[in-house]
């Protein structure tokens, strides 16, 4: 029995040593930590032509924004930004750090162009006040593969990847070629637009703000199909990402991008073919329910804001509603209330005087929508509510737009943001979102 006990005690004498001397890893916590940050930082500072980035907003599903970036060893990073003309032009310096919190991070510790993504003043990005696009500034550096970093936003979550620049790249960067040229989207005066490539037609709905391009066509059968992703600038044009797929043909970049505006034709080249974008007076494939869904959203309890009136024939604000007294913005009613009986929708006009809170001060009211089987939405006047303005011209042209015979095609651009376009022949437009 002793000879047992002894023989276990011996055992776990070895045990014990054994875990005390023979650790899992050769190096301390810290020390693996700050090799970890050493290889990163010897990962960033060495790529000989700098780095593309490509971040995706949380907030914009599907956006990407690319960036070009050149790190230094003082922590001084310097980049470009495809964000608007101005970034893509201005080679702007900042400081980064590489620091371990929860696992090794990058962040970009003075404001750069990062930093405009996720900045919370709306007017700059865009996006939500207070918020901007929900995109990041400081990064958990995920991964090193090959030549990419794989990167996650710490706060929002939003993803990036850098990529290695090739020499080509850099020297496009620094020489300043750019093609914005797909900018002119703005300038189309029909509000729907399509690409002819390869004998094929895409239906394109571009948000340029963020990045996002969507592509509806019909299939064989004649079944509305639908693909949304994102786009970047190049120094030829634009790229597709992830890129656009129909059956046999792959849209991963439009380049050499030229603009006609007295054809109002964009043309460009893909896949060694040339093609082109048009405009065109109607839907490819109108949204039978989008009118209902918009009208029924906020019925009876919220409204829809849209504050700079029609665009029509190229021209913001055709009808200059911006320039009522104390306007603050116009907004749509849905089942406002009853007259006689009658329920009513109201096309509202909000004021705001001084430090005062804002008024629904006047408004001109409307019969209960039509809707129409191709999903076309019709209005016809009822009457006025609430006193006047002296000036009433921008009312009485508003008045008119809306109750255009043709109607209005509605198509939903997000979850809160519907385009009403004139089905006349889809110059006239007007963008309706929910208030924040």
């Amino acid at each position: 029995m002793q000879k047992h006990c002894l023989y276990l005690l011996l055992l776990l004498s070895f045990a014990a040593c054994k875990k005390e001397d023979d650790p899992l890893f050769d190096k301390s916590p810290d020390e693996r930590i700050n090799e970890t940050l050493r290889n990163y930082q010897q990962a960033l500072t060495s790529a000989p032509y700098g780095w593309k980035a490509l971040v995706f907003p949380s907030g914009v599903p599907k956006g990407v924004f690319s960036f070009y970036l050149r790190f230094n060893d003082s922590n001084r990073v310097a980049m470009f930004s495809d964000f608007d003309a101005s970034s893509s032009a201005t080679f702007k310096e900042s400081s980064y750090r590489l620091k371990a919190l929860q696992q090794p991070s990058l962040l970009f510790d003075t404001y750069s162009y990062l930093h405009v993504l996720s900045d919370p003043d709306a007017g700059v990005n865009g996006g939500v006040y207070g918020q901007g696009l929900y995109s990041d500034f400081e990064f958990s550096l995920d991964s090193i593969s090959g030549d990419n970093i794989l990167l996650t936003g710490r706060f929002h979550g939003s993803k990036a990847i850098l990529i290695k620049a090739t020499q080509q790249e850099q020297q496009a960067y620094m020489s300043l070629q750019r093609n914005r040229v797909f900018e002119k989207q703005r300038e189309f005066l029909t509000y729907f637009k399509r690409i002819t490539l390869g004998g094929r037609q895409y239906e394109i709905t571009v948000n340029l703000f963020g990045h996002v391009i969507k592509f509806t066509w019909l299939d064989a059968q004649g079944h509305k199909q639908e693909f949304e992703t994102g786009f970047y600038y190049t120094p030829a044009g634009v790229a597709i990402y992830p890129a656009f797929t129909d059956g046999s043909q792959t849209i991963t970049n439009l380049d050499n991008i030229t603009w006609d505006g007295a054809l109002q034709t964009m043309k460009f080249a893909a896949n060694g073919a040339n093609g082109t974008i048009t405009g065109f007076a109607r839907p490819l494939a109108p949204d039978s329910t989008a009118g209902k869904r918009w009208w029924q959203a906020v019925a009876g309890g919220d409204y829809w804001v849209g504050p700079y009136g029609f665009h029509v024939n190229g021209v913001d604000d055709a009808f200059h509603i911006t320039t009522l007294p104390d306007y603050a913005f116009m907004g749509f009613w849905p089942a406002y209330g009853t007259s006689n009986g009658t329920s009513y929708d109201l096309l509202g006009f909000v004021t705001q005087s001084g430090d005062e809170q804002s008024t629904l001060s006047y408004g001109l009211a409307y019969n209960p929508p039509i809707f129409s089987n191709d999903g076309k939405i019709n209005f016809s006047f009822l009457g006025v509510l609430g006193a006047l303005p002296p000036d009433i011209t921008p009312l009485q042209q508003t008045l008119t737009q809306m109750e255009e015979p043709a109607g209005y095609y509605l198509v939903q651009i997000s979850p809160t943001s519907f385009d009403m376009v004139s089905a006349k022949d889809g110059k006239s437009w007007i963008n309706w979102f929910l208030p924040q």
